[in-house]
């Protein structure tokens, strides 16, 4: 199977991917991670693991997720600051409050919030 390539900034090198990756979340949605407490809202995907070396090995490996799944880049906040969050797809679920985030970037990129998620700026779709 012929795999995509892309640069990722991030880490710095090419980035294989799946041909097809499955994203369960789109930008604008808001989500929760699993077992921390935090939420966010998507503001971009990568189709599998872009970060650096550094930021992965950092994770206790007992607790690494796979490379090879969409990781979610968010505005995220808990109840102590925001701050910009790189998250797995397995550590996510919607959020069931689905309110609005109260991070400073979120007006940035998104004009309005509507039934449960964000729309993202006119100026900024393709």
């Amino acid at each position: 199977m012929d795999r995509a390539r892309f640069f990722s900034p991030q880490a710095g090198r090419q980035i294989s991917a799946p041909p097809v990756a499955e994203a369960r979340f789109t930008i604008g949605d808001v989500v929760r991670h699993r077992l921390f407490d935090f939420r966010g809202v998507v503001f971009d995907v990568d189709p599998v693991f872009a970060n650096s070396e550094e930021w992965y090995d950092s994770i206790p490996e007992s607790a690494r997720p796979n490379r090879e799944q969409p990781f979610y880049h968010l505005f995220a906040e808990n109840g102590e600051s925001s701050y910009v969050a790189y998250v797995s797809q397995q550590n996510l679920t919607r959020d069931a409050e689905a309110g609005p985030i109260d991070h400073p970037s979120v007006d940035e990129l998104f004009d309005s919030f509507l039934d449960g998620r964000y729309l993202l700026r006119r100026s900024l779709r393709h």
